[in-house]
């Protein structure tokens, strides 16, 4: 007598979700990076805010309180730019410099960090700036001191995860990794934009 399969419905909550994770990945992959990096930009804004509120509070200063909006903005950003950016990025990467290229892997590389890095910096405060409502002078003001000391940190604490993520990474799972990086960076340049 054949014995019959029955699909395995008690996994861990874990694993579904990872598992819908893959499928929503896979049949919305620009929508998925998209929607994930804004969730982890928010949570990045909110760890340094959490993390300012506990330093303050070992110094005895006052306690501030949560900024919303720098959630919501951090959110925006994830959503309409770090998530379809990142994806349309890493793909060109894969086109000008594939596998069969000599010296592939390091080419990836100085294209991320000479290149690209420094815009997506940019970017970045031209888009906070806008969303913050600031004007141009507060842009250049806030470019002037601290345009230069983000990027040579992002240099420092960004080029062995890019190396990693553009060279030994799964393509699909390029902006994945990245935003969990970035969740701890974007606590870090939350903190140096104030």
């Amino acid at each position: 007598m054949p014995s019959q399969s029955l699909p395995v419905r008690d996994s861990s909550f874990p694993a579904r979700v990872l598992q819908q994770y893959l499928l929503l990945l896979k049949k919305y992959p620009i929508l998925t990076k998209s929607v994930t990096s804004g969730i982890l930009s928010s949570f990045g804004n909110l760890l340094s805010q959490a993390l300012e509120s506990s330093k303050n509070n070992k110094e005895k200063s006052p306690r501030k309180k949560i900024n919303v909006l720098g959630p919501v903005h951090f959110a925006i950003y994830g959503l309409v730019i770090t998530g379809p950016v990142s994806h349309y990025f890493y793909h060109i990467l894969e086109v000008l410099f594939p596998t069969t290229v000599p010296y592939c892997l390091v080419k990836r590389l100085l294209l991320e960090r000479l290149i690209f890095a420094p815009a997506f910096l940019l970017l970045f405060y031209v888009v906070m700036n806008a969303l913050e409502g600031k004007t141009i002078g507060d842009l250049q003001k806030k470019l002037t001191t601290t345009y230069w000391p983000s990027l040579k940190m992002n240099w420092k604490v960004w080029t062995p995860f890019q190396f990693i993520n553009i060279n030994y990474i799964p393509a699909q799972f390029r902006v994945l990794f990245a935003n969990i990086v970035a969740l701890f960076w974007y606590a870090y340049l939350a903190s140096a934009r104030k």
